[in-house]
């Protein structure tokens, strides 16, 4: 009778990799994030405290937890951050771009300076705290993302005939965006984090994306030579027939809280998805949830090319406790469903 194979114990990087590559893992691999409100504009006090994170909560994989208007905040953005310590959102309260023609002032702007070098001496400091023991992956804004985030009503203007004005700030945001990713994989970010917001039928048209996002969004993409590139599809009714086919190695959506389901993702994709929680479930400490949630991940992936994590930020307030609990349930539900041989 065949024996089973016993892995040995893997690096963190040397399971995310396997569970790219649809290779068996010693164990299923996991994430969680949020951010760091009040903390985030410090890149000292944020090393330390995504640090303190990840040591505690012991992830796979790290995705970095910036300030979420850092890439606004260089064009001039003005940002009102109370609500988030409250479970809301950073919200702009000023802006340079305000009329159609100021479209045409938005030029690239220097990944040396301002909040783009914050971003980057706060993703240094990290490195040199993890030595390469977890996969890092920094977050990058899409350029319609940071366009949007820039001028409220950027959609407006577009419907009122001034695209090309809008095409040409999006040329130029992605110019700062494709160096900045250049430069944190040569700093030593094992991929990035590309989260893109608009890219839902709910906020706009597929043929409105495919003109204003796509080939912005697959621009920056090219940049990264990461190996461990993750495209996050932010909100509700992604379009995912679309998003399927970005060249990443992992695939991250709400999902749970929308189509498509985990299984007709793992198919359609043929990716390493990130998903399986809902994030508010946890803020919310629905502990029955969660572990069906992780359940029906691992039942219908067979526990293959998956990392177990929310779909999104979980938002603050941090229920430390329902943290440990989503590993604690993990663990017990892989055990349950794919038992390790015992050794003798």
């Amino acid at each position: 009778m065949k024996k089973k194979k016993i892995l040995k114990p893997m690096t963190k990087k040397e399971r995310i990799e396997a569970v790219i590559l649809g290779e068996h893992v010693d164990r299923i691999p996991y994430s969680l994030w949020s951010h760091l409100p009040g903390i985030d504009l410090d890149p000292v006090a944020n090393a330390e405290h995504t640090y303190d994170f990840y040591k505690t909560y012991d992830v796979d994989i790290l995705k970095t937890m910036n300030n979420g208007m850092y890439s606004v905040e260089d064009y001039g953005v003005k940002v009102d951050y109370s609500e988030i310590e409250k479970g809301g959102v950073a919200k702009s309260v000023d802006t340079p771009v305000k009329t159609p023609e100021d479209w045409e002032k938005v030029t690239s702007v220097s990944v040396n300076e301002g909040a783009l070098a914050r971003e980057q001496k706060y993703l240094r400091l990290l490195l040199d705290k993890t030595q390469g023991e977890v996969p890092v992956v920094f977050t990058i804004f899409s350029p319609l993302t940071t366009a949007s985030k820039l001028c409220p009503d950027m959609m407006k203007h577009i419907q009122e005939g001034h695209g090309e004005r809008v095409k040409k700030a999006l040329t130029a945001i992605t110019e700062t965006t494709c160096a900045l990713v250049q430069r944190v994989i040569e700093m030593g970010a094992d991929g990035i984090f590309f989260a893109t917001q608009l890219s839902s039928y709910a906020k706009t048209e597929e043929s409105f994306y495919k003109e204003y996002g796509m080939p912005y969004d697959l621009a920056v993409l090219s940049a990264s030579s990461g190996w461990c590139n993750v495209l996050h599809a932010h909100g509700p009714d992604i379009m995912f027939p679309l998003l399927r086919k970005y060249p990443v190695q992992i695939f991250n959506w709400h999902a749970w809280e929308s189509l498509p389901e985990i299984g007709e993702a793992a198919l359609l994709t043929g990716k390493c998805l990130m998903a399986g929680l809902e994030r508010m479930d946890i803020t919310e400490g629905h502990k029955n949830e969660i572990e069906r949630q992780i359940y029906e991940t691992l039942r219908q992936t067979g526990g293959r090319r998956i990392i177990v994590s929310p779909g999104c930020v979980i938002r603050y307030p941090l229920d430390r406790e329902m943290l440990s609990f989503v590993r604690k349930a993990k663990e017990e539900i892989e055990e349950k469903m794919f038992p390790k041989p015992k050794m003798k």
